[in-house]
């Protein structure tokens, strides 16, 4: 458990597990942290490789600067945290919010990451679910109390008294979405796995759309199988993503290896 100093914050990151390969690293949702997002599945991945965990600005043990939260500077942080510690590259698992600081990573930081995994992920606003979001700054910060994302951020948080903050970046973050093009999609150059919930905030069609767009979508009998993969969990939601890990954890693993 440790701080570094990246771009004005002492951002906190974990290490986990002695792989010898690319290290991977874990990029949680909004309004969590290491532990909602990764409490079942770090410890498997950790057993054949090492892990960096990482607390984005104002989750977690992780305060918050005077700064609103964008992709571009998240993904930015995971970059001077990378220099920081001296790596080169890293694969990347993001879940959520993560997902997208992970797909801005592979898009504008194209030379830091190896592999991708994105779950929960769209990459224009016609990704989620019409209406989805309509009463997202109708949320306040008391909706949320007691809910494992509350008593996360009161039992880790430098302020416990910042979760109201914490809210209101995450509600300025989900009404500018981040997008990417079409194009920007084609020419991700890493090798891409997409994972989803059947009952997700994600349409499964954005899913499948972007799986094509990364080159998915081929009879791999005939043409050879592409280097992206889609994974759709059945049964399983937004917020349970992070509970699949047995059934998430070898399929990372051997995607990571391939």
């Amino acid at each position: 458990m440790s701080y570094a100093p990246v771009n004005g914050l002492d951002m906190y990151y974990e290490e986990h597990g002695t792989g010898a390969g690319r290290p991977v690293v874990l990029i949680h949702g909004a309004l969590s942290g290491i532990g909602t997002s990764f409490g079942t599945i770090l410890p498997c991945l950790a057993k054949t490789r090492r892990v960096l965990a990482v607390e984005l600005q104002a989750h977690g043990h992780t305060a918050d600067i005077d700064r609103d939260l964008t992709v571009e500077d998240l993904a930015a942080d995971v970059v001077a945290l990378l220099d920081h510690l001296g790596i080169e590259r890293a694969d990347v698992f993001g879940w959520s919010m993560g997902a997208a600081v992970g797909l801005r990573l592979g898009t504008d930081h194209a030379d830091r990451v190896g592999r991708l995994v994105l779950a929960s992920v769209s990459f224009d606003e016609g990704g989620l679910y019409p209406g989805l979001l309509d009463g997202i700054q109708d949320l306040r910060p008391e909706h949320l109390h007691g809910s494992e994302f509350h008593e996360e951020y009161v039992r880790t948080a430098p302020d416990p008294a910042g979760f109201a903050t914490l809210v209101a970046r995450v509600k300025r973050l989900d009404g500018d979405l981040p997008q990417w093009s079409a194009d920007r999609i084609r020419a991700v150059a890493a090798p891409v796995m997409i994972v989803l919930g059947d009952s997700d905030i994600v349409r499964p069609e954005h899913a499948v759309e972007m799986f094509k767009l990364l080159g998915g979508g081929v009879p791999g009998d005939l043409t050879g199988l592409p280097q992206c993969r889609l994974a759709i969990l059945p049964g399983t939601t937004h917020t349970s993503i992070p509970q699949r890990a047995e059934w998430l954890a070898p399929m990372i693993d051997e995607f990571l290896d391939a």
